[in-house]
């Protein structure tokens, strides 16, 4: 709530703090040996990120002379565009690592990965919300009258979106996997960023997204986490004929991270390319559909093992250890809300577009 409610460059360090230091606790205390390993890789990585956003903030405030987000757009005549642009991209590099945006994503797969389930579905999205917010008010406010800022958060938006799938193509491991489709996720997050002040669309379709990302994420992990044992997409072989109400889940949580209508992301991913066509993007437009089929061939490998039909040698699911009650129940419940929400995006659509305080 601080990163996300914040118009001032020094209360945005504390936010940082804030997050991120009892981040590296919930990584390290939930995971055993391979949680600390990610601890540790958080911690460095989130040191870097916060030196990076204290250095920016440095050179703003020597630019500007104060810590106001329009402060560094209005700065004197004689100000040094390179100077002001090293100090936006500190702030930028400092949010982007809270995000799990590139390029400070490193952290975010291993922390996936090697935590347990409700603090993987925590970090992938809690944070995320407050991170992207900060990014979007910030780039919103300093791109006033100049659109270069805004060219950036494009070309960032675009390298997470490829990144992010490229690199989950090659992961057996679904928690891994889902890591890296949350750094590709916030590349189309920050396609509304880069069209923030050029569409009306922009706005609204953020919100909009964020809400329907966080509710797929959490049914996506809430899945991995009913079967403590399988970490391996393997595993999951004849998921649908034993458990056809989690499989029913698992469908609903991958195909709502790809885009897939009537459920929400679909919509935020159609209002997104929109607004950054109508902010003089189309390139971007066409780069969120190309990623958004690009992604589909990553989560078709956790599909085939869940629906396809057991096997005589026993490694079926569940296997070893059977399945938890409250993952499995939290997945059903969140999946319902997700394709509800898909289903009334018009009402809700209509409160966004209203007056919204930013």
């Amino acid at each position: 709530m601080v990163l996300a409610g914040t118009t001032d460059l020094l209360v945005l360090v504390a936010g940082f703090l804030l997050v991120s230091i009892p981040l590296y606790g919930i990584v390290g205390l939930t995971g055993g040996r391979s949680g600390a390993e990610a601890a540790m890789k958080t911690y460095l990585m989130g040191a870097l990120s916060g030196i990076l956003l204290m250095l920016g903030v440095t050179v703003l405030y020597a630019v500007a002379g104060g810590t106001d987000y329009a402060l560094p757009r209005d700065a004197p005549p004689g100000a040094p565009a390179a100077t002001v642009g090293v100090g936006v991209l500190g702030v930028l590099a400092g949010l982007l690592f809270k995000a799990g945006g590139v390029p400070l994503h490193f952290w975010i797969p291993d922390a996936a990965q090697g935590t347990g389930g409700t603090a993987a579905t925590f970090l992938t999205t809690v944070p995320k919300i407050g991170a992207l917010v900060a990014v979007y008010r910030f780039v919103a406010t300093i791109s006033e009258g100049d659109g270069s800022w805004l060219v950036v958060a494009g070309v960032l938006a675009t390298t997470s979106m490829v990144v992010g799938n490229l690199a989950a193509y090659w992961q057996t491991d679904p928690r891994r996997s889902l890591g890296w489709s949350t750094v590709a996720q916030v590349g189309f997050l920050l396609v509304p960023v880069a069209a923030a002040g050029r569409s009306g669309l922009a706005l609204p379709s953020f919100l909009f997204y964020l809400a329907a990302y966080a509710l797929a994420n959490v049914a996506a992990f809430a899945v991995t986490a009913a079967p403590p044992h399988h970490r391996e997409l393997s595993d999951y072989r004849g998921l649908a004929r034993s458990r056809p109400g989690l499989a029913l889940a698992l469908l609903v949580a991958l195909l709502g991270l790809v885009g897939t209508p009537p459920l929400a992301v679909f919509v935020g991913k159609l209002t997104t390319a929109t607004a950054a066509w109508d902010g003089g993007h189309g390139w971007l437009a066409l780069v969120v559909m190309l990623n958004s089929v690009l992604s589909l061939f990553y989560y078709l490998r956790w599909f085939a093992p869940a629906f396809a039909r057991p096997t005589d040698n026993g490694a079926n699911f569940p296997g070893p250890g059977g399945t938890a009650t409250w993952p499995a129940t939290t997945a059903g419940v969140v999946a319902t809300a997700s394709l509800g929400l898909g289903i009334l995006a018009g009402f809700l659509w209509a409160a966004l577009e209203g007056p919204l305080l930013f």
